[in-house]
């Protein structure tokens, strides 16, 4: 009855010899009763156990109770077992303890699942790194079964094999497999995965799956492998669990050992996962979702560690700040789609750039920055031209032919900064320099360019703060136009003025580029218009007759659709009819297209507000717009003017200019009128208004008011003897 029982049965004397073990306790532990007869049974069984241990089970026995224990048991071949013990006293008549019968059921296969889960979830839960994780399964499961090499191999998403974890095989083999492919034929390992299910090879050295491989393994004693593959709830492999035998035969993947890989796969698939999680967040954390570039707070912490380095070997680096130009035009006409095509695009030529050497990451929209070492002046400018010639190759994004350069702005480590933030500062600062220039250009940052951007800040908070104050600092001046054919005003044009309370009078040609910089054009154009027409309103209750003023007003309000309300409120504060303001545009607009655009300015025009198109001729205008837009004036640039005495070709210009307007029934005002000669060609070609510093420079409200009633210029016909000489104007 023994003998048919799994249960390793032992019956032991009252000095617990071995009397007598059944079949079981063979199966299950390895020895032959000839072998442990006579041998001292608790020794046998619980080596480790302590002299207290057995003490507290002796005294039970003899007392006459059963003994209930779960321990670890050795066995013949060192392996490890879990039992469940239970030992029950036989004693004579008189209750004298003569023998100990012992029962013992396998419990391995639901402890080894406990022992690898509790101290695999601890691992991770400290946080340890996969491979120690990993290396910890392969040790609980060597000590478990020493007759296995048990091996790790991770399988990344491009199908190749990297070692994770492997202690009881060689550095010099596990090494050989980082790399390798996963095939129809690649050991036991790169097949399991290919297969999706496990692989036994009995004999090494002659089974086909292994002959590319085997005279890597067979020199290392082993001669058969068990691999079996590791996948997630997807059944997609993460990778390989291998047990390596030295030996070929029936204790090759046994039911033991199938048990014990059972139990690891699952632990393993979790923490292969975990740790694929953990990267994801911290790719999500680190780096840029769309290009895969570093992103700022991960560029920075590595350009830091890189220029430290620089530091210790007294090497320079080079930061190049990269602005892809026209890069709304590609978003604006590919979509977004092919924005990010295009911006992928450019991140894999910066990429292909670092082979060697450097750290790279994206900003922001179209901004990148390159961390160049060992980059000396010498050298900068070939370093440049690589870059420049790189990005600017031919490509194709929906079957679109996309036109691709960048402005690139240069700050050299130390010369320019000691720390990454600064460098990308001052290299955003020449970037800003480059741009300026033209397209595709590069510019470094100098002293000078930091000091210039330090005014420039000064001078932009003082802008702010003369916009939101009124301490008329930021003021009009006004410039007469006059009418050539009655001698008498036509209107004036405001033009702003601002006097610094440190640096003094600002000009326009400083000031305003700062405005549009910054974004305050569009402030700046809504004070010059309310100015002007509280202006207006003062000279109209003063008895003087200005029939219009003419104000400049930036594309950024006309893409206001409140422009026409704000302008209709203004009037009506100030009691003007509409028509006594006229709202100036650049050619600029015209090029934009945009509806909301051709909306405000169809309502301006619907309301009775003037619009004339301002330095008509120096930029890009389109004809087809200037037919189709509500526009009662042209306003001929002032290079046309300057050369009218001296050159043909700016005079049949300036007369096909006046052709075009007429031709439209618009009225051409000349700008830029300094001399009497410039003045007569201007009347002999028939342009009806001018305006220059041979009329008047522009004029304080004050000064024009005085200028105006003094002279009797307006009540004049030609010549016009204004009674300044050119020098003085």
């Amino acid at each position: 009855m023994a003998d048919t029982t799994d249960a390793a049965v032992l019956i032991t004397d009252a000095q617990g010899l071995v009397v007598y073990h059944n079949s079981g306790f063979s199966r299950m532990f390895g020895w032959t009763l000839d072998e442990v007869r006579g041998q001292h049974g608790p020794t046998l069984l619980a080596r480790q156990a302590s002299e207290e241990f057995f003490a507290s089970i002796r005294k039970a026995l003899l007392a006459g109770r059963s003994v209930k224990v779960d321990e670890l048991i050795i066995s013949k071949e060192g392996r490890r077992h879990w039992c469940n013990l239970v030992c029950n006293p036989v004693t004579d008549p008189e209750g004298e303890w003569l023998y100990t019968i012992s029962v013992l059921l396998d419990i391995t296969r639901t402890k080894i699942y406990e022992v690898l889960n509790n101290r695999v979830l601890e691992a991770m839960a400290r946080d340890l790194p996969l491979i120690e994780v990993l290396e910890m399964v392969c040790e609980e499961v060597e000590q478990i079964a020493p007759e296995i090499s048990a091996s790790i191999l991770q399988v990344d998403d491009e199908g190749v094999l990297h070692p994770l974890a492997s202690p009881s095989l060689p550095f010099s083999y596990s090494s050989q497999l980082d790399g390798v492919v996963i095939g129809p034929s690649v050991g036991s390992c790169g097949t399991a995965a290919w297969r999706k299910e496990p692989v036994l090879v009995l004999d090494i050295a002659t089974d086909p799956l292994w002959a590319d491989y085997k005279h890597l393994i067979l020199p290392l004693g082993y001669r058969s492998c068990w691999s079996t593959p590791i996948m997630n709830k997807d059944s997609k492999v993460l990778g390989t669990f291998a047990f390596y035998y030295r030996e070929s035969g029936p204790h090759v993947a046994s039911a033991f050992h199938q048990q014990l890989v059972q139990a690891c796969i699952y632990l393993c698939a979790l923490a292969m996962e975990r740790e694929q999680t953990r990267l994801r967040i911290r790719h999500l954390a680190y780096y840029d979702a769309l290009t895969g570039l570093p992103n700022r707070s991960l560029l920075q912490a590595s350009a830091d560690q890189l220029l430290q380095q620089q530091h210790s070997e007294s090497q320079s680096a080079a930061v190049l700040f990269i602005d892809l130009d026209r890069f709304k035009h590609v978003n604006d006409s590919l979509g977004h789609s092919g924005g990010d095509a295009l911006l992928c695009a450019v991140a894999d030529r910066i990429k292909g750039l670092l082979r060697h050497a450097g750290i790279a990451g994206r900003l922001s929209g179209d901004e990148f920055v390159m961390v160049l070492p060992h980059t000396d002046c010498e050298h900068i400018g070939l370093l440049i031209e690589r870059v420049q010639s790189t990005l600017t190759q031919p490509l194709h994004l929906k079957d679109t032919a996309v036109d691709v350069s960048a402005s690139i702005g240069v700050a050299v480590y130390p010369q320019d900064g000691h720390d990454i933030e600064t460098l990308i500062h001052r290299a955003d600062m020449a970037m800003y320099q480059a741009k300026k220039a033209g397209r595709g250009r590069f510019s470094f940052f100098s002293k000078e360019m930091n000091s210039l951007a330090k005014e420039r800040l000064g001078l932009e908070q003082a802008l702010r703060q003369a916009l939101v104050g009124d301490d008329g600092t930021l003021h009009l001046h006004y410039q007469p136009q006059v009418d050539i054919v009655t001698g008498r005003l036509y209107g004036v044009e405001a033009l702003a003025r601002w006097r610094h309370p440190l640096l003094g009078d600002i000009s326009p040609e400083r000031f305003i580029p700062l405005a549009e910089e910054t974004g305050l054009i569009g402030i700046l154009g809504h004070w010059a218009m309310k100015t002007a027409c509280a202006q207006m309103r003062q000279w109209r209750e003063a008895g003087l007759e200005v029939p219009t003023v003419a104000v400049n007003m930036s594309p950024l309000n006309f893409h206001n659709l409140h422009l026409p309300a704000l302008v209709a409120d203004t009037l009506s504060l100030n009691a003007l009819p509409p028509s006594s303001l006229t709202l100036e545009l650049t050619e600029s607009l015209l090029l934009e297209a945009n509806p909301a655009v051709l909306k405000t300015i169809e309502t301006l025009n619907e309301y009775g507000v003037r619009l004339s198109l301002d330095d008509f001729g120096s930029g890009y205008s389109s004809l087809s717009y200037l037919r189709s837009l509500p526009i009662s004036e042209l306003k001929l640039d002032q290079s046309f003017v300057a050369d009218l005495a001296h050159d043909a070709a700016e005079r049949n210009l300036s007369a096909a200019i006046l052709g075009i307007g007429e031709s439209l029934g618009l009225t051409v005002i000349a700008e830029g009128v300094e001399t009497t000669v410039q003045l007569e060609t201007l009347r002999e070609q028939g342009y009806p208004v001018v305006q220059g510093y041979l009329f008047s420079k522009p004029l304080s409200p004050t000064a024009f008011e005085q200028w105006l009633r003094a002279s009797d210029f307006c009540r004049r016909a030609p010549p016009y003897d204004t009674g300044v000489s050119n020098s003085a104007a």
